[in-house]
C-alpha cells in the first residue's frame, strides 16, 4: 500500500519511543512505501487534496533514521492510507486538517478517523462514561471552579485542549492560587478549563492502555517523577511494566465497540486507580515501550487492523 504521515517533522523524533517513528517502521517492512508531509503543507486546490512532502525511508540508527526524497506534491487520493499523527494542540489549526482530511473518504483510507477525531478530542469523549471517571466540571466561569473546588478540596486544574502534561496544575485544599492561575489562562486563551478531582493514586502510577480496533493488547505504567504530580513522560515520568487489571478489562470492554465503530484503530486510555481520566485518540503514543516491556509487536497488530479495511 502507499501510506501517507501527516506529522511533525520525522527528522526531529526520538527513535526509541516515538510511536508515528515505529508504524512507519513496520509499514516499510511489510511492503508499504512511505510519504511525509507537515500538517501546513496539506492544501484543498480546486477539487484536488494535495500536500507538498517527501517519499521516506526509515532506520533505527541514531541521527540517521530517516531518509527523504525530493520535495514533490502529491494527490492524497492516490494514496490507500493517510494517517493523521501531529501531535496536538488541539486548536483551529488543528481542526481544520481533520476536515480537509475528510473530504478523502471514501477511497482514502485516514486512521484515526478525523470526523470522530475532530468529535471525541481527549478529555470530552469521556464525558460519556460518567461512572466511569473522576468527578469532572468544564467551564472558563470561575465561580462555577471555585464550587468545584470548594466540594472536592484537592482538585487537577488543567487547559481542555492541552497535551503531554502542560499547564497541569494540582490545587490542594489550602491552595490559594485558584484565581490567579484562572486569570492566566483566559488571558491567552478563550477555551475553558477542565478540573477534577485529585486522584492519590496517582502517586503509584497513571496507566496508559492502548487499543487497537476497540480492543486492548497491553499496559504501561508512567509514574510521576519524585516530587511531580504529572507521569506523563514528556515531563519525567518513567514508564513500568503492568499488566491489565479487570477493572481495566471493565473500561475496555465499555468504551470498545464505540471506539471500533467510529474508526479509530489506535486508542491510548488513561487510567488511574479505577478512574478512566483520558480517552487519547489524536496522536497516541506508548508502542515502543509496551513492545519493550511485553515482548509483543503492537505496531504489527495496528497494521493488520489496517490492511484488514484495505484489502
Amino acid at each position: 500500500m502507499k501510506i501517507a504521515f501527516q506529522m511533525d517533522p520525522i527528522a526531529d523524533v526520538n527513535i526509541d519511543a516515538d510511536s508515528s517513528f515505529r508504524l512507519a517502521e513496520e509499514a516499510q517492512a511489510r511492503g508499504h512505501t512511505l510519504f511525509f508531509y507537515a500538517p501546513d503543507q496539506l492544501a484543498y486546490q480546486e477539487g484536488r487534496m494535495t500536500a507538498h512532502g517527501h517519499d521516506f525511508t526509515v532506520q533505527r540508527v541514531q541521527g540517521d533514521h530517516a531518509h527523504l526524497g525530493p520535495l514533490r506534491e502529491v494527490d492524497l487520493t492516490d494514496f490507500d492510507v493517510v494517517w493523521l499523527r501531529q501531535d496536538p494542540p488541539f486548536d483551529m489549526h488543528y481542526i481544520t486538517t481533520t476536515h480537509l482530511l475528510d473530504r478523502l473518504a471514501p477511497d482514502v483510507l485516514v486512521v484515526n478517523d478525523p470526523f470522530w477525531v475532530r468529535n471525541y478530542p481527549e478529555k470530552l469523549l469521556v464525558l460519556d462514561f460518567p461512572d466511569l471517571t473522576p468527578p469532572t466540571t468544564i467551564a472558563r466561569d470561575l465561580d462555577t471552579i471555585k464550587a468545584f473546588k470548594a466540594k472536592h478540596g484537592d482538585v487537577i486544574l488543567k487547559p481542555l485542549y492541552g497535551n503531554g502534561g502542560a499547564g497541569v496544575f494540582r490545587l490542594t485544599p489550602d491552595d490559594r492560587n485558584l484565581s490567579s492561575l484562572h486569570e492566566l489562562f483566559t488571558g491567552f486563551s478563550r477555551e475553558p478549563l477542565i478540573v477534577q478531582k485529585f486522584l492519590p493514586d496517582v502517586s503509584n502510577g497513571d496507566k496508559r492502555v492502548i487499543l487497537v480496533d476497540g480492543e486492548p493488547v497491553g499496559a504501561i505504567n508512567r509514574v510521576p517523577a519524585a516530587g511531580e504530580t504529572r507521569s506523563n513522560m514528556h515531563v519525567g515520568g518513567r514508564p513500568e511494566k503492568i499488566g491489565l487489571t479487570d477493572r481495566d478489562l471493565e473500561i475496555c470492554a465499555r468504551i470498545g465497540s464505540l471506539l471500533k465503530e467510529k474508526g479509530q484503530v489506535f486508542v491510548g486510555i488513561d487510567v488511574i486507580g479505577d478512574y478512566l481520566t483520558e480517552i487519547n485518540v489524536t496522536s497516541p503514543t506508548g508502542i515502543q515501550e509496551l513492545e519493550r516491556f511485553d515482548g509483543v509487536n503492537i505496531a504489527a497488530k495496528i497494521w493488520e487492523a489496517i490492511e484488514a479495511k484495505r484489502p
